[in-house]
């Protein structure tokens, strides 16, 4: 049975699982990683990324993501194009953790989670088909490329004042959409969304449909809930801004998360409450949710994962 315990199991992939498998690798733990259901994560939706470092001329999302694979796979990184459905894990120290890729077990002496959060939309048609092309859940990833122009955010609470005040600084101006008659955001942020200039707030305004040539973004059409007019806003640009949702379903009643369904961790470390059981990239960030933060966890993840398994020699 020793033979089939692996090192070291990486679930999930994006910056933050690469990152994991290639300090992970370099350290001989030999490790495998199981990608999900979309290999590369978030950043395989996003056109272009400018602010992650080593890119002098940017890069796109999947590009990146293959980039970091290649790197992985380079110091011998065994990756699996497979979803991790069911998971055991053990709770006393040295003990051996239990995975489940459909009907196959996997065991392993450290778990590095790094399945990261999805971003909720509203579910339309529409926002796939401009996907990349306009609509976006990130402004920090791509408030940028709207330099001059307007844009919507669509949300009430926290992430959607944020999000305006952000690409208030970049953009023309902004149009926040919000479906009831207040915002639930804080009082300070509410305070510096009325304080902003070239920010309009929109209540009882939701977002029906988007329009635009060639699968780019030009307007967006909006409804007054109370009247049911329709009318059009003129944009290039749309950010949904109603939140994230931790993927961490499949390890829900074991281990510890916080009370919007992230992974908490030890503050400095990527430890679990669980021995060997390690969180990485936005499944353990609510706040910062970047690439280059998510890559740094996975490094993270990787040492104390090395440093854990060492222990127990």
């Amino acid at each position: 049975m020793e033979d089939n315990i692996l090192d070291c199991v990486i679930v999930g992939s994006g910056p933050a699982g690469f990152t994991a498998a290639i300090y992970a690798a370099r350290a001989d733990l030999k490790p495998e990683l199981f990608t999900g259901l979309e290999p590369g994560g978030q950043l395989t939706t996003t056109t272009e990324v400018d602010n992650f470092p080593g890119y002098p001329d940017g890069v796109t999302g999947p590009q990146m993501m293959m980039d970091l694979q290649k790197q992985a796979e380079r110091f011998e990184t065994k990756v699996h194009y497979e979803m991790i459905t069911k998971a055991e894990f053990s709770e006393e120290v040295g003990g051996v953790h239990k995975l489940w890729a459909g009907n196959r077990e996997i065991l392993a002496k450290s778990v590095i989670i790094s399945t990261g959060a999805t971003a909720k939309y509203l579910g339309l048609d529409d926002e796939k088909k401009y996907m990349g092309g306009g609509v976006s859940a990130c402004a920090t990833c791509d408030g940028f490329f709207y330099k001059g122009k307007d844009v919507i955010v669509v949300g009430a609470g926290d992430t959607a004042a944020e999000e305006a005040t952000y690409l208030a600084k970049l953009v023309n101006k902004v149009t926040i959409l919000v479906r009831k008659d207040y915002m639930r955001a804080s009082k300070a942020m509410i305070h510096r969304v009325n304080n902003t200039a070239n920010i309009e707030v929109r209540f009882n305004h939701e977002l029906i449909g988007i329009e635009g040539e060639n699968n780019l973004v030009e307007r967006g059409v909006v409804i007054n809930n109370l009247t049911q007019e329709t009318c059009t806003i003129g944009v290039h640009g749309i950010f949904i801004a109603i939140g994230h949702k931790p993927n961490t379903e499949v390890f829900a009643g074991q281990i510890d998360l916080d009370e919007n369904g992230y992974i908490n961790t030890i503050a400095g470390t990527s430890k679990t409450n669980l021995p060997g059981v390690f969180a990485v990239g936005d499944v353990q960030d609510s706040h910062y949710r970047q690439a280059i933060t998510a890559a740094g966890s996975g490094c993270m993840g990787a040492m104390d994962s090395e440093k854990y398994l060492g222990e127990l020699v």
